[in-house]
């Protein structure tokens, strides 16, 4: 398979992208610093457009949008969450999700049957709502939002979507106190990856397997 991982320099994405490259499979992860195998800022147009030219031709199995930002960690609802703020988290965590899908169409229609990983969260959810963090909540639930039309539109071309919350992870993002590590994130997520198809497109799952509520 040809695998395209979107933020696979650290974190879930660095963990996929070897554990993939370790099974023989093509893999192209991206980047925006230098160091990945293809460069790509999700939020910058003309950035898809080089890695769509790039990757010309090139059939892709799965598409694993894992790039993503949490900016309002630590803001307060007093005085914090200031309009940049949310501007780049939604162009990198909603539109970036988008604009990958859209730039890298050609090539997983020429897979013939082909798949697209989202990595949402359970912060996505609209019934696990225990406040704080608005922006990255809002953005990943929209990011649901967008998977679950996907999922609709892009059946019919043989390609599959899935939204999946990949566990409160030790990584940069997830912090040290974390559940779970990297590993056992990507190991999850592989599998669910394995088991997505037309009949399940547009599910919402952990990394364990559960369909986790909307």
């Amino acid at each position: 398979m040809h695998i395209v991982i979107t933020g696979a320099t650290r974190g879930i994405g660095q963990a996929l992208a070897a554990r993939y490259s370790a099974a023989g499979h093509q893999v192209t992860g991206t980047a925006r610093a230098p160091g990945a195998q293809a460069r790509l800022d999700v939020t910058d147009p003309e950035s898809h457009a080089a890695l769509a030219h790039q990757l010309d031709g090139q059939p892709v199995d799965l598409l694993v949008c894992n790039a993503g930002v949490y900016l309002d960690k630590h803001e307060n609802l007093a005085d914090g969450y200031p309009v940049p703020m949310w501007a780049d988290t939604f162009a990198t965590n909603v539109t970036g999700v988008f604009l990958t899908v859209q730039s890298l169409l050609p090539n997983l229609q020429l897979a013939g049957t082909a798949k697209i990983a989202i990595i949402s969260s359970q912060m996505a959810s609209q019934t696990h709502a225990p406040g704080g963090s608005y922006i990255y909540r809002a953005s990943k639930a929209a990011a649901l939002n967008l998977g679950r039309n996907l999922a609709t539109d892009l059946k019919v071309l043989n390609i599959a979507v899935g939204i999946y919350h990949p566990g409160w992870v030790r990584t940069d993002m997830g912090g040290e106190s974390a559940a779970i590590s990297v590993e056992q994130s990507a190991d999850g997520l592989i599998a669910r990856f394995n088991e997505l198809s037309n009949k399940t497109t547009g599910c919402f799952v952990t990394f364990e397997g559960c369909d986790h509520p909307f």
